[in-house]
């Protein structure tokens, strides 16, 4: 299988996340930040991951411009799912997360939803990623990958 886990990060625990889902996927994967992929080349991979930290419960501007700039070819039945980084925090919980967000557009835009959008923690903005959460991260992405 051929993989792509596209993700933006702030402070880098959006990219340590995004890496694990790399390894737990395996096989044939790259990993890019976003703004340093075409749209056009998402056709060209059986599963596209995607991934922001929440910020005041959306996704990051730079994967918003991303994510409009899909055309509805691009990501047509391809294999698609979506992660974020977030706080465990009430008030988060309110505005929302950014998974569910990408995940949408996602699926807006043609592609196959195989999972819903899935959160992982960090402990502070600025993180570190909550203990466990890599290992989870890593399972979750073998589980897609795992999936028909």
């Amino acid at each position: 299988m051929k993989a792509l886990v596209v993700y933006d990060s702030l402070y880098g625990n959006t990219e340590q996340v995004a890496k694990a889902i790399a390894g737990g996927i395996g096989g044939e994967v790259k990993v890019v930040k976003v703004g340093e992929v075409k749209t056009a080349e998402l056709k060209s991979y059986d599963l596209v991951i995607v991934g922001s930290p929440t910020q005041r419960g959306r996704h990051t501007v730079a994967m918003k411009t991303f994510l409009d700039s899909i055309l509805g070819d691009e990501v047509k039945s391809v294999r698609v799912a979506a992660f974020d980084t977030r706080l465990k925090t009430k008030l988060v919980k309110l505005f929302g997360y950014a998974a569910g967000r990408i995940a949408d557009a996602l699926k807006d835009k043609g592609g196959n939803l195989v999972a819903p959008g899935e959160g992982f923690l960090v402990k502070g903005t600025r993180g570190p990623v909550v203990d466990g959460e890599i290992e989870r991260a890593a399972a979750w992405a073998k589980s897609i990958a795992e999936s028909k």
